[in-house]
Formats: structure tokens, sequence, C-alpha cells
């Protein structure tokens, strides 16, 4: 199986994640934030991940470090799981609607890290999660499993709907992208290692 555990203990947060790669989508989730815990939810069940996650956090000074570093977290779990990356497809791509809205989320477990972030929240809040703190959780994954990751919003006017279409849309490519195929020996990539 693969999966990794990481603890991460810090002033401000203090963190254990489990994730297993060829999972059913089972996910038992303690941010302290309730949309936040959502939208992991929802990211562990359409990527058919398990992931176990607690975290205490600084949350009397805001939602930023709780959020970021559980990003981080989950980054490096990631590239822990995929481990040598030896027969996964690599690229995963999906376009998903979620009522008005439509996601496109695209990514290549290349190890070279990299975020193109592109969705128009208009509201401070979605319940009592910061709009602004999405673009730095796939920010923190996308640099902790140095992989590069591009989300675009190609329609959609409910923030709700966009940030959960988002979560949905990069469990969904990320899904493929680490799906094994026969086919491949080694890894796919020209120079033999990525």
């Amino acid at each position: 199986m693969r999966q990794a555990s990481i603890t991460r203990n810090t002033k401000e947060t203090k963190i254990t994640l489990t994730l297993n790669l060829d999972g059913e989508g089972k996910a038992q989730i303690s941010t302290g934030i309730g949309f936040f815990d959502h939208m992991l939810n929802s990211f562990a069940r359409h990527g058919f991940f398990d992931l176990a996650l607690r975290v205490e956090g600084d949350l009397d000074v805001d939602t930023h470090h709780t959020i970021e570093d559980t990003g981080i977290v989950l980054g490096k779990a990631i590239k822990e799981a995929v481990g040598e990356k030896k027969g996964i497809v690599r690229y995963g791509s999906v376009i998903l609607p979620m009522d008005e809205a439509l996601l496109l989320c695209s990514l290549d477990l290349s190890g070279r890290p990299y975020l193109v972030y592109d969705l128009n929240l208009t509201r401070e809040f979605v319940g009592d999660l910061e709009t602004e703190m999405i673009r730095e959780f796939f920010y923190a994954v996308s640099y902790g499993a140095e992989m590069n990751l591009h989300l675009k919003q190609l329609s959609g006017t409910n923030n709700h709907h966009i940030i959960e279409g988002g979560f949905k849309a990069f469990a969904k490519a990320l899904d493929k992208a680490v799906s094994l195929d026969s086919r491949i020996s080694g890894v796919l990539s020209t120079k033999g290692s990525l």
C-alpha cells in the first residue's frame, strides 16, 4: 500500500496526518475549521484516498498557520506515499462541474513545484474559512509534493461551489496521476527520474 504518516510540530501547529493513496475515500479529519474539514473530506472521498488528519493550530490568531501547515504536510505525504514514482501515470487532468461552477485541475508529479491558481472568489469568508487561504493551501501542497499544479475556474458565481469544485477536481486529477499503468517501465520520463 502506498501510504505515508507524517507528524509536524511547531509553535503554531501540531499536525498528525496519515494518507493512503490506494484507499476507499475514508476520512477522519479535525482541523478546527469546519469548512476546511468539509473540503478535505471531499478531497479524500472523491480521490479514493484514506486520510486521517488531526490539527491543533493557533486559531486564536487566525486560520493561516493551520491551513498552510496542513498543505505542507499533505504535500509531503503525497510525495512520500508515491515513492519513486515507478509505473505511475504522472499526469492528471479533470474538468469538474459543481452546479453553475466549472473547475479545471491539471497536475504533473514532475518533481518541479509550481502553482498556477485562477479562482475568482468574491467573499472574504465561506463559513469559517478565509477565502484567501485557498491559494495558500494549494501553494503549500504543490511545493510539499513537488508537483506542477494548475487550478482554474472556467465559470461560476457561488464561492462555496467554486472552492468545493476546486478541491474535488484536485482529488480526481491526483487520483489519475498516481494511478499505475502496466505499460510504464520505470518512470514516465526521458530523463529516467522524476
